[in-house]
């Protein structure tokens, strides 16, 4: 069981799906910080202090987050997906792998989509992709 945020831009259904799965998954909203237009680093700190995972739909900004701040308590990005229930059990298999969440940033995909990412730098956590479906790919990883 994972202790998530799930920030603004993230899929209330999903959610609740999530919390099916056993996850505790607290939401802006019920955070009582909607529609407050919250930074995303003020969201992440926010997540820090309450020692949740930030869960998203904001890939860009949040994995530059993670790259300049790693002392995090896990970062999840997702491919938005309309098949919700698909949606959450990737994201539920992605928290159950073996690794902790503390100080990565895990991207979950829609299907036939693929990056592989490796380790980027001492102390900085790793990032890498779930994707039960993967596509071929190039074993590059993304540049910063």
């Amino acid at each position: 069981m994972a202790r998530l945020y799930a920030d603004e831009m993230f899929p209330r259904k999903v959610s609740e799906l999530l919390r099916t799965m056993g996850h505790d998954v607290l939401t802006v909203q019920e955070a009582g910080n909607a529609n407050l237009g919250i930074p995303d680093d003020e969201v992440l700190a926010f997540a820090i202090a309450d020692n949740r995972t930030v869960i998203t739909l904001n890939r860009q900004d949040f994995i530059k987050l993670h790259r300049s701040s790693p002392k995090h308590l896990g970062i999840i990005v997702c491919t938005n997906d309309t098949d919700r229930s698909g949606m959450a059990t990737r994201i539920n298999e992605a928290i159950n792998q073996d690794e902790p969440l503390t100080g990565n940033l895990i991207r979950v995909v829609r299907p036939n989509t693929s990056r592989v990412l490796g380790k980027r730098g001492k102390g900085k956590g790793k990032e890498k992709t779930f994707n039960p479906y993967p596509l071929p790919f190039s074993p590059n990883p993304i540049p910063s």
